[in-house]
């Protein structure tokens, strides 16, 4: 005689209150969610003094848009409106081609 074995499977019904098991959108598991302090919006620095230039050939000013990593500060974090981040990001590229910036880190400044 052969053996039938059975399986069963149980369907989970939904919680009470119509909500779905699982973790909680508003808690994480150190308790309720906080709420980030207030910042201030950043201004970019090109539109705020007219007189300020963005040029490949100054290394000092780029410093200020690339990590110690030499990756390029995104705008998010630099404050930068988009017009100039553009500008920053190929002023960047070209000092990097004419080895006026590192490509990498580990690499000195001039």
């Amino acid at each position: 005689m052969s053996e039938a074995t059975t399986t069963t499977t149980t369907t989970s019904a939904p919680r009470p209150g119509g909500r779905p098991s699982g973790p909680r959108p508003d808690r994480g598991p150190g308790g309720p969610r906080k709420k980030r302090p207030f910042q201030r919006r950043k201004v970019c620095r090109f539109c705020a003094e007219k007189d300020t230039t963005i040029d490949y050939k100054d290394p000092r000013t780029l410093r200020y848009f690339i990590t110690e990593r030499g990756k390029i500060v995104p705008r998010r974090i630099s404050g930068n409106c988009s017009k100039h981040q553009r500008e920053i990001t190929e002023a960047i590229k070209r000092a990097r081609n004419l080895a006026l910036l590192p490509l990498a880190a580990g690499h000195a400044l001039p």
